[in-house]
């Protein structure tokens, strides 16, 4: 039941990610060419209710549906290497593809069949990545 529940969360936020055209190649390509300001004014929203939320839960000690409590452990960034060759990695995905890993199923939805191929190659590295977690520099 919860499944019901988790897809149509996705298929709303696949509807939500249609309209707002954030997975409009056309969009992508003019905010990389700075012609437009529509997506970065979509990521700064993001990033700006992400930090309100993460300070909500800090200043509130809020629990998860489980009653755990909530914990953001710091970020460390004395290795830069590792964010440096992950920015790289994220970017040339996004370029190669024309869109990061958050609308490929809004594409794919929207009848652009050729989109199973990041799916699978995102599922692929994801794969990858859980395999060889334990050796990469973290």
């Amino acid at each position: 039941m919860n499944y019901i529940k988790y897809l149509m969360t996705g298929v709303l936020f696949g509807f939500v990610l249609t309209k707002a055209e954030v997975i409009s190649w056309f969009r992508i390509q003019e905010m990389f060419r700075f012609q437009d300001i529509h997506m970065y004014g979509v990521i700064g929203s993001a990033v700006l209710v992400g930090m309100i939320s993460i300070q909500i839960i800090k200043r509130f000690k809020l629990k998860d549906k489980e009653g755990n409590p909530i914990s953001i452990p710091p970020k460390d960034f004395t290795t830069k290497k590792r964010y440096i060759i992950g920015g790289i990695l994220f970017g040339f995905g996004w370029a190669f593809t024309g869109a990061c890993p958050g609308p490929l199923f809004a594409l794919l939805g929207s009848g652009l069949t050729i989109f199973v191929v990041p799916i699978l190659a995102a599922l692929a590295g994801t794969w990858v990545y859980g395999a060889t977690r334990e050796s990469l520099p973290h």
